[in-house]
């Protein structure tokens, strides 16, 4: 890297810090280094907004601290404490991995990114999170929101992570990688980012330039309009809800998902639920002649 190239990169690393110490976002998960605490954050964030997670993390960890306590309970128990974060089968990978964990590795994470990475349910973003937030692992963290003020701030680059891990500051990584991820959150949003404000528009190439893209809505299997995912949703909060009872007959269940569900919708519901049951949510089983569905 040139001289000048260096002094820019000084300069951002400067500026970006600087902004982070301000105007971050005061988070409960960057208050604490328990590699547990930072993955169930890790892992509630995925495809949910931080003001959901903030409303039910204090929750989830006061009623299992730890890899031991959460690894003792079944899989409606925790589908129940899962409750308003949606996407569901993160709950239960996130049990398989406390099983994993407080069974061959006696209640610690590992530290490693390639022994993050062997654990079930941990890919290549959240290894690296751990590592660095956690342990103060000196690695790049790329996100959603880090991807997109790096590919504005560097638009010759083509690898991501690559050029994350080239930029990294030599000290303060663990508050370099959330600046960035706050930086794209509360500034570099998608299609309206407010570079007038941005602490690095001055070295921004791309700054007062970008173009709102044309959306494209995407088509998503479901019924009468509605996304499967909903559905699939549904299902859960009706287990959720019997608190244990037994299990319900297929034909019920669909009453409650789907008002007007009919001998037409079952071929339909038959595929919800078993594609709900691959993913360890809910057991499929025989009852009275007809289906049976309950929590496993």
């Amino acid at each position: 890297m040139k001289n000048k190239a260096k002094a820019s990169l000084r300069l951002v690393h400067r500026k970006l810090l600087r902004w982070y110490e301000t105007s971050g976002r005061p988070l409960p998960w960057r208050k604490t280094r328990n590699p547990y605490k930072i993955l169930v954050s890790e892992i509630m964030l995925q495809q949910t907004q931080v003001s959901r997670v903030l409303q039910h993390y204090p929750r989830f960890i006061k009623k299992y601290p730890n890899f031991h306590s959460l690894s003792r309970v079944g899989v409606a128990e925790v589908l129940r404490a899962w409750r308003g974060l949606g996407y569901n089968n993160r709950a239960v990978r996130l049990l398989n991995l406390a099983r994993t964990v407080d069974g061959l590795h006696e209640g610690i994470l590992p530290r490693s990114i390639e022994h993050l990475r062997s654990l079930p349910g941990i890919g290549h973003y959240t290894a690296h999170a751990i590592a660095c937030f956690a342990f103060g692992a000196k690695v790049p963290v790329v996100e959603t929101n880090i991807g997109r003020v790096l590919a504005r701030l560097f638009p010759s680059r083509q690898n991501v992570w690559e050029t994350a891990g080239r930029i990294l500051p030599p000290r303060r990584v663990f508050e370099w990688n959330q600046g960035l991820m706050d930086l794209g959150a509360l500034i570099c949003t998608p299609h309206l980012p407010d570079c007038g404000h941005c602490p690095l528009r001055d070295l921004c190439p791309t700054a007062h330039r970008v173009v709102r893209p044309a959306m494209k809505k995407r088509k998503e299997p479901g019924r009468n309009g509605i996304p499967n995912r909903i559905y699939r949703g549904k299902i859960i909060e009706v287990l959720r809800n019997r608190n244990g009872r037994g299990s319900i007959a297929a034909e019920r269940l669909g009453s409650l998902i789907k008002p007007d569900f009919s001998v037409r919708d079952r071929i339909w519901l038959r595929g919800l639920l078993r594609s709900l049951e691959k993913d360890g949510l809910v057991r499929v089983g025989r009852w009275r002649g007809g289906v049976s569905v309950s929590f496993p």
